[in-house]
């Protein structure tokens, strides 16, 4: 097992945040599918400062008898059955971005990992519903427990929405790329990084008063 200096499990009662983004062709999970999933694992550096070690992505092709929504495929931009978006089904999707989130969990010896999402019921919702549908047993994250951006953005930046929130952190923001759920993914996992680090600075501040 990789040794990490700072291992996360005492942080966030032992387990992993790793922030995730989905996109999709509508908004019910039993019958719109996944388009898009990408994954940002967030670990400590040496300083003990939350930073990004990992992304991982993959396009999705429809899962069989799925309904795609025109109104949520103009949303994203995404054309399910365009050739190069090397598209692989849910469950090698799955498995591809499962792999590295349960190594990560080990090395930092957590139990399991949590979501991180922005408004992250959407996510955990169709994450859920494709972990049933692939009958995968060993799903890394918590099944309902999540942490969001959303809430944790009001309280740190008076803000909610997502581009505004990484605005008010100073964040440079690309509306091209937005709705890409790689892209969404590693800007979130920016401002959660950013918010947690913060704290950590404000705790310290207190301390020393």
């Amino acid at each position: 097992m990789e040794i990490v200096k700072h291992p996360l499990n005492e942080r966030f009662r032992s387990y992993l945040p790793v922030v995730v983004d989905i996109e999709t062709a509508g908004f019910d999970a039993k019958k719109n599918p996944l388009l898009e999933i990408a994954a940002v694992i967030v670990e400590y550096d040496d300083n003990q400062e939350l930073v990004v070690t990992e992304s991982h992505a993959a396009h999705i092709i429809p899962f069989e008898k799925s309904i795609l929504d025109p109104a949520a495929l103009k949303f994203t931009g995404i054309d399910p059955y365009h050739p190069f978006r090397m598209s692989i089904t849910e469950k090698e999707a799955l498995a591809k971005l499962f792999q590295p989130i349960k190594q990560a969990v080990k090395r930092n010896k957590c139990t399991r990992a949590i979501l991180v999402g922005h408004n992250p019921t959407f996510d955990i919702t169709f994450l859920n519903a494709a972990i049933e549908r692939t009958k995968i047993k060993r799903s890394p994250f918590h099944p309902f427990s999540t942490f969001d951006t959303a809430t944790l953005g009001g309280l740190m930046y008076q803000q909610t929405v997502l581009a505004k929130i990484g605005k008010a952190a100073g964040m440079e923001w690309d509306n091209e790329q937005a709705h890409s759920a790689l892209y969404d993914a590693k800007q979130t996992a920016e401002i959660f990084c950013k918010i947690v680090n913060r704290w950590k600075q404000l705790e310290a501040l207190d301390n020393q008063m």
